[in-house]
C-alpha cells in the first residue's frame, strides 16, 4: 500500500497544473479497519483509493495542493522505511533462530 500511495502522490504532483484534476490518496485508516473486520478477505488496497474534493480556492477545479503532496511523500517515505526496517529485524531474528542461535 505504501508503494501505491507513492505512485498516487507522484501522479498528483505531476497533475498539479491540470484543470479539473482531483488528487487521490490511499485511506490507510479505512483499509486497516476493513482488514480487521471478521471474515475480511485480503485486499491490495485498491478499494481504499479516495479522491479529494476540489480546492475551493482553485479557479480550475484542481484539488492538488503541492505542499500537502510533498508532506504526504515525506510521511510515506518515513513509514516505508520504518516498515522495511521492522521486517529486516524480524527476518534477522528468524535467521538467528533457524541457525540455533549462531
Amino acid at each position: 500500500m505504501r508503494q501505491q500511495q507513492h505512485a498516487l502522490t507522484a501522479s498528483n504532483l505531476a497533475n498539479a497544473e491540470t484543470p479539473g484534476f482531483r488528487a487521490k490518496f490511499v485511506d490507510f485508516e479505512r483499509a486497516l479497519s476493513d482488514a480487521l473486520e471478521p471474515g475480511a478477505a485480503p485486499d491490495a488496497g485498491t478499494s481504499e483509493i479516495r479522491e479529494l474534493a476540489p480546492n475551493p480556492w482553485s479557479a480550475d477545479g484542481n484539488s492538488v495542493l503541492p505542499e500537502r503532496e510533498q508532506a504526504r511523500l515525506q510521511e510515506n517515505a518515513l513509514m516505508y522505511r520504518a516498515v522495511a526496517q521492522g521486517l529486516s529485524k524480524r527476518l534477522a531474528l528468524l535467521k538467528f533462530a533457524a541457525n540455533d542461535g549462531r
